[in-house]
């Protein structure tokens, strides 16, 4: 089944990169999995207008990054979990002590 992958990161208003974007999106060049993604969105903090800020309001996400995965003829599934995202979409496997570290690290999200 044709799927399609939108990943949606956040910049600041001082045009620096959100620190879980970053921290993620180097997981996924590392893993390779970038090459998996179809379309990188931004949401700028200072452009409530922004592609990214008006995907967050859709899907009623309040941090980044969060992945949008889009299968046909069904709704948009939502990641905000990047590891939740590799296990159940990309069909990888990961670590119980990866799992766990997101978990911990929860509080780093930044929020839309």
């Amino acid at each position: 089944m044709p799927m399609k992958i939108t990943m949606v990161k956040k910049v600041f208003a001082d045009g620096s990169a959100c620190k879980k974007c970053a921290e993620i999106e180097y997981k996924m060049r590392e893993a390779d999995q970038l090459k998996l993604i179809d379309h990188t969105v931004i949401a700028y903090e200072a452009d409530d207008q922004s592609q990214g800020m008006l995907l967050a309001a859709q899907f009623s996400v309040d941090r980044a990054p969060f992945f949008i995965v889009e299968r046909d003829g069904q709704e948009p599934e939502i990641y905000t979990s990047y590891f939740k995202f590799v296990k159940e979409v990309l069909n990888q496997k990961i670590t119980e002590d990866e799992e766990i570290q997101e978990i911990m690290n929860d509080v780093d999200l930044d929020f839309l």
